[in-house]
């Protein structure tokens, strides 16, 4: 054996998508990366990613599920939560106890919230207060265009949806930035300080209602707001407003390889988590799709990871098979299917790049998260990364270990850890994403579909 096949044989080395599949799976990649597209621009919301989910569960035969239907082999069932969580499930052929297959992404993303009080009119300008969603670079959100999307529910019950900016002949709302040739003293802070949180400030008008007297361009703002939806100013007290980049999915470079959008995570694990189930019609194992809300707060409140849900419904469905919940459970696997950054050679010292995940090398398996001595990390053991390692070798799926950046410079979190709380192994599997949490996120297409294909195997292996 000479020096190269020692080589290959024994020593570890990323490989690109492009040079282990063949061009039928890159094109099929680069076909997939459309219909992702599609669902971005349609769902930058996590609810409208629950709304958009639904209907694609519907066209595949999915039905409502309410807690302690019956159920048999061949079900397809989804439960909405709130409209900001969805889960959706088939019952396989195998007895329950075997466990169940779990995809577990999040379709919350880092954006600008409205603040329960947020019209105001200063300097000849109406704008809205904010308070931000999630971990931003402040800087970014300045002087780019915005959409507002969410729903206002008035007193009586009457929910009014929102989505202006998205349409051609829609307007855009904008944050002002300050001027190079006023900002020398600004220039000297630091990134994180340049823009402080109480200056991300919605502009929305300027044009003063006829023959006002005091705040005359906040009254005709609130006046085209009252003629388009009917509310007052007290029905911003019981809305969900929250402030988007207006941007459409849009290819990058000369070769079209990359897709640059807002909200890549972790729709981009969504989407190909979510298509997986949806073509699943007689598995062999009962299988369940998770789209959570709130993991870019710390997945609180009822919509998030931390809730009693998850085990709620296992529990159930366990009930309903005739099977013991608890060992349900201990015999479940799950995926919890989240982004990692791709190595970035533009800032080349935050990354370790032995174990940074490289972009087009395919689905990243992340062993532990967490930050600085790995705190808050799920940690998966080695038995059920060497069992998952072979179900990814044996369907062909291209792949490569990875974690976020240099031990003592940052680090992250993901769902894996509620999860595996309940006794289910689980580890993280996801999209290389380059500049995460930035309003125009990228990824490679080849790296989508083998997230596709990953979840497809494991699903089925």
């Amino acid at each position: 054996m000479n020096a190269k096949e020692l080589s290959e044989k024994l020593l570890y080395r990323k490989k690109s998508v492009y040079e282990k599949a063949d061009k039928k799976t890159v094109d099929a990649a680069f076909d997939f990366a459309k219909g992702y597209a599609a669902f971005l621009d349609a769902a930058k919301t996590e609810r409208e990613a629950v709304y958009t989910s639904i209907k694609m569960a519907e066209e595949k035969s999915f039905r409502p599920y309410k807690m302690g239907d019956a159920l048999k082999a061949g079900d397809k069932y989804y439960y909405n939560n709130r409209d900001k969580n969805l889960f959706l499930f088939v019952i396989g052929n195998e007895p329950i106890e075997n466990g169940i297959r779990i995809n577990a992404a999040h379709i919350d993303a880092p954006r600008i919230d409205l603040k329960q009080c947020p019209l105001y009119e200063e300097g000849g300008m109406s704008f809205f207060k904010t308070h931000y969603y999630g971990g931003i670079r402040k800087y970014q959100w300045v002087a780019i265009p915005l959409s507002l999307h969410g729903v206002i529910v008035k007193a009586d019950g009457t929910r009014i949806t929102v989505n202006i900016g998205e349409d051609e002949g829609d307007p855009v709302f904008y944050i002002n930035d300050l001027l190079p040739h006023l900002g020398h003293e600004t220039d000297k802070k630091p990134l994180g300080e340049a823009i402080p949180g109480e200056k991300l400030n919605v502009l929305v008008g300027s044009r003063p209602y006829d023959a006002a007297e005091g705040d005359a361009i906040k009254l005709n703002t609130m006046y085209l707001l009252n003629e388009k939806y009917g509310i007052t100013e007290d029905d911003f007290l019981s809305a969900e407003l929250c402030v988007v980049p207006a941007f459409k999915a849009r290819d990058i470079g000369f070769d079209r390889a990359l897709l640059g959008a807002y909200g890549h995570d972790d729709r981009v694990c969504a989407y190909p988590a979510l298509t997986a189930l949806l073509q699943e019609d007689a598995p062999t194992h009962t299988l369940m799709c998770v789209l959570a809300d709130k993991e870019e707060t710390g997945s609180e409140g009822n919509t998030g990871m931390k809730s009693a849900l998850l085990p709620d419904l296992i529990n159930q469905i366990a009930v309903a098979l005739g099977g013991d919940p608890a060992v349900v459970r201990a015999n479940s696997k799950c995926l919890s299917a989240d982004v990692s950054c791709a190595y970035d050679p533009n800032f080349s010292d935050v990354f370790e790049k032995r174990n940074t995940p490289l972009l087009s090398c395919g689905v990243v398996l992340t062993k532990y998260t967490g930050s600085r001595g790995k705190s808050s990390t799920n940690d998966a053991s080695a038995e059920y990364v060497g069992w998952l390692r072979g179900v990814m070798e044996r369907a062909g799926v291209v792949w490569q270990a990875g974690e976020l950046g240099k031990v003592d410079v940052g680090g992250g979190g993901t769902v894996a850890k509620y999860i595996a709380g309940h006794n289910i192994e689980t580890v993280d599997l996801g999209v290389p994403v380059i500049s995460m949490h930035a309003p125009f996120e990228v990824i490679s297409k080849v790296d989508l579909y083998e997230a596709y294909l990953a979840f497809i195997a494991f699903s089925r292996d």
